[in-house]
């Protein structure tokens, strides 16, 4: 059984006929009339794609339609319940194993043009000496100035052992050249950095970005990793931020790392008894007395939250960050016939405690088709082990919450305008080492020298105090009012208008950190824009403070003593 994230869905413009007439599949019913139901609409379903291929106008491609109609019948439901055609295989196999046919690179648009973006470390386009920042012109002759991104990762991705021939400008030489490029499986690790932190470096941390087949034994390699360097280990964090799920068999054998066996992680509860499900731990627990603490954030979902939720409720480890997403649905995967799968929720999932985390309401749309999160009124109270009360229906609520500071306008704009990534190519090219990643920082004079660097680039921007006043302007100008109060309006303007340089400094130390998050990439990969990132992160800080201090991490988990 699986959680797994979500798969993109597409909408035709015959999606609104294509539901009405397939809308009957759904009916939950065993009757005979029911029955009747279903295989009358589906005739009326196979009618209307037939004439519409017989006589409509234009060509049409009988698989998108059918498509459009699948996915619109499924709108109405949860976005986890999923069709998945054979082209989107590679896709959801993706997904559960982290695992794909390619050379290790993504492609970076700006405009028309197409260039490397990140590069994986000991990938086949490391090794072929590609780096980011470099122009593709063509892959295997075909000119790729305007495709999208996902038209170039078709091209890109293959079987292992086949060969791409990629013509590149390099960002450094300016030199135009043929690469040819030997694809390989690629595998991007669920567990991209661990390290020892603490002033006595003491404290054992590992990051889990998804749940991939085989995730639990790399995060419990981790560990013993660290264990081994540092023997004398007083305590354990599990980062789970920004972490969406995937299989919960691993969720399980991750618990197991700090939990006995035998104990119940989840039980799954759904409208056919036979396929509800209690899980629990099969192995030897690796530690069950090191504190721990696992971290989340409102991007942590589904099997994060299996894990965060069994932590919480056994008093196992404190939880540390922000409410998590809540999602609380479980999804398993049927074929269809043809290489196409349904992925389906079946049920819903309950924590040791018997909550149920799920925050949206599916089941009750509003009048409008949106839908709501659970209201106060309907969310349950729950104990944890030690009789900490816990809530139902709206994911897991941190034992210590951090908030993350929120993204300056400036920053956004500079990183969604390229000006971060180009910034950092140019650096690579005039530095051929740095510090290792986390020792790293930009000086003053550099970052000087990048703000001379923007002088003549575009990054304007409006503040969101900038936007409220537009819609307020435009209002006054519709109902009559702005007139007589234009002199306020324009006093209010320029007390609200923004100088781009000032917020520049103003938000010097948060550009700055991002701006040092892309350039060690350049030089260390992923772990190394995780290593310069925990330098400025606020979650890991309070962690590592928390566990160094066993009464203050006691009194959480036991508040009565």
């Amino acid at each position: 059984m699986r959680l797994i994230g979500r798969i993109k869905r597409s909408k035709g413009f015959i999606a609104g006929v294509a539901l009405t007439v397939t809308a009957f599949l759904f009916i939950h019913g065993r009757s005979n009339d029911q029955y009747f139901e279903i295989s009358k609409n589906l005739d009326v379903y196979s009618n209307v794609v037939k004439e519409l291929n017989t006589y409509y106008v234009d060509p049409i491609e009988p698989g998108k339609l059918v498509k459009a109609g699948v996915d619109a019948m499924l709108e109405d439901l949860d976005p986890y319940t999923n069709y998945i055609t054979e082209s989107d295989i590679e896709e959801y196999e993706f997904m559960t194993t982290g695992k794909y046919g390619g050379i290790g690179a993504n492609m970076h648009r700006k405009g028309e043009d197409i260039f490397i973006g990140d590069v994986y470390e000991n990938s086949p386009a490391q090794k072929a000496g590609l780096h980011p920042g470099d122009m593709v012109e063509t892959i295997d002759n075909q000119v790729v100035k305007g495709k999208s991104i996902d038209d170039l990762g078709l091209l890109l991705k293959g079987s292992p052992g086949t060969q791409i021939t990629i013509k590149i400008k390099d960002a450094f030489t300016h030199q135009v050249s043929q690469k040819i490029i030997t694809r390989s499986e690629i595998e991007i690790s669920s567990v991209p950095y661990a390290s020892l932190l603490g002033a006595q470096n003491n404290i054992a941390y590992v990051r889990l970005t998804q749940f991939t087949q085989g995730c639990a034994r790399l995060v419990k390699d981790a560990f013993d990793s660290l264990q081994k360097a540092q023997p004398g280990l007083k305590g354990l964090v599990l980062d789970l931020r920004n972490n969406p799920g995937g299989l919960v068999e691993e969720a399980v054998q991750i618990c197991n790392i700090f939990v006995d066996k035998g104990q119940t992680v989840v039980t799954t509860k759904g409208k056919i008894p036979d396929l509800d499900k209690d899980y629990k731990t099969q192995g030897l627990v690796w530690n069950k007395t090191l504190p721990l603490t696992v971290l989340v954030n409102h991007s942590s979902a589904s099997a994060s939250e299996i894990v965060a939720g069994t932590m919480q409720d056994l008093d196992r480890g404190v939880i540390i960050g922000e409410r998590s997403y809540g999602k609380g649905l479980v999804q398993v995967v049927h074929p269809l016939g043809f290489n196409a799968r349904l992925k389906l929720t079946i049920a819903r999932y309950y924590t040791p405690s018997g909550r149920c985390i799920q925050a949206l309401d599916y089941t009750h749309r509003n009048a409008d088709g949106s839908v709501g999160y659970v209201p106060d009124s309907l969310k349950k109270s729950y104990k944890t082990k030690s009789g900490r009360t816990v809530l139902s229906g709206g994911g897991i609520a941190a034992d210590v919450q951090v908030k993350d500071e929120p993204m300056s306008s400036i920053a956004v704009t500079l990183y969604t305008k390229n000006y971060m990534f180009d910034y950092a190519t140019e650096y690579a090219s005039k530095h051929t080492t740095i510090p290792v990643a986390g020792n790293f920082v930009l000086s003053d004079a550099e970052f000087a020298d990048f703000q001379k660097w923007l002088g003549n680039k575009d990054y304007s921007y409006k503040t969101e105090t900038e936007e409220m006043y537009d819609s307020l302007k435009k209002m006054a100008e519709k109902e009559k009012y702005f007139d007589d109060a234009k002199q306020e309006f324009e006093a209010l303007r320029n007390k609200i208008s923004h100088d781009k340089k000032q917020d520049l400094l103003k938000h010097k130390e948060q550009v700055k950190e991002m701006l040092e998050n892309e350039i060690a990439s350049r030089y260390y990969y992923t772990r190394g824009r995780i290593a310069q990132a925990m330098q400025y992160d606020k979650e890991v800080e309070k962690a590592v403070s928390l566990l160094a201090q066993p009464a203050a991490y006691e009194a959480i988990l036991n508040p009565s003593k």
